[in-house]
């Protein structure tokens, strides 16, 4: 692994990167409470075919974290990777879990020339998975953890007693605990850069997303442009079943707005599946890259 800076729209983005620059890119895009560190499991299974470049997002690890939730819109975040992908060799293929799924949709979506081909894991489309936030159903009950993210004092909550809350959350809330004392180290370095924790959680405070309560669908919801939110390259989607977070009710109907969709299933994992098997999510890349 190298590690080093980009500079982005005039702010630095800390990178990392695995294999030979002279092979074909594959942007990797993490989610919370991670950074571009979380790859360094599945990346080394991918380096001999892929040039693999993991940025810390903005507002994460050592990368630019601005305050206040208007630098955190999905536009602004589509937007640093956007120029990121201008400065590697476009257009190429674009790996993104959790809220990296949610910018690499984005990319998809709204810079259709940059995205050549776009790997989801453990990740959802803004309008199935709007669908079931909005339907006061098992989705729903799954995703009342996102209030609780969002309100001011969360940073203080999760930051308490050395990571105490974010630590169970990202540990036993969402999945199986994969983790090591010495990663969960590595997790903490991260989470106390200053002001770091709240930037984070700005992405879930700036997002657009409506959530019902248990058992109330919301009937008042905007109608989305759907016309404008249609993935027009080959889409693969894989997807840890054990998943707490995520259900599978989030995911259906992406064949609307995918229609050159693969679905693959790693069974046995969860939300973390890049973490729990990476050589088996590894090798459903290398064999859908290979024929697409």
């Amino acid at each position: 692994m190298i590690t080093g800076t980009a500079t982005l729209n005039g702010h630095d983005f800390f990178l990392r990167r695995w294999g030979d620059p002279a092979l074909p890119p594959l942007l990797m895009l993490h989610g919370f409470p991670e950074y571009g560190g979380a790859w360094s499991d599945l990346a080394p299974h991918l380096a001999h075919r892929f040039h693999c470049v993991a940025p810390d997002q903005r507002g994460y690890g050592q990368s630019w974290a601005p305050e206040g939730v208007r630098n955190y819109t999905a536009s602004e975040l589509v937007r640093d990777m956007a120029t990121l992908i201008g400065q590697l060799d476009a257009p190429l293929t674009v790996l993104g879990h959790d809220w990296g799924a949610a910018v690499a949709y984005g990319l998809a979506m709204f810079q259709p020339h940059l995205v050549s081909r776009l790997i989801i894991a453990n990740g959802v489309h803004p309008v199935p998975f709007q669908r079931a936030l909005a339907a006061g159903g098992a989705q729903t009950r799954a995703s009342q953890y996102i209030g609780y993210l969002r309100d001011p004092e969360a940073a203080a909550r999760l930051s308490a007693n050395n990571f105490e809350k974010l630590e169970k959350f990202f540990r036993h809330d969402l999945g199986q605990d994969w983790m090591s004392p010495q990663r969960l180290e590595d997790y903490r370095t991260e989470w106390a850069r200053p002001g770091r924790l709240d930037t984070m959680l700005n992405w879930y405070r700036a997002s657009p997303l409506i959530l019902a309560s248990p058992g109330k669908p919301r009937t008042d919801m905007p109608e989305l442009p759907r016309d404008r939110l249609r993935v027009p390259c080959s889409h693969l989607l894989i997807w840890g079943p054990e998943d707490k977070a995520l259900l599978p009710e989030a995911t259906e109907g992406l064949e609307e707005f995918a229609p050159d969709l693969t679905r693959v299933t790693i069974p046995g994992t969860d939300h973390w599946l890049h973490h729990q098997k990476p050589r088996e999510v590894a090798q459903a890349i290398l064999d859908w890259t290979s024929d697409t």
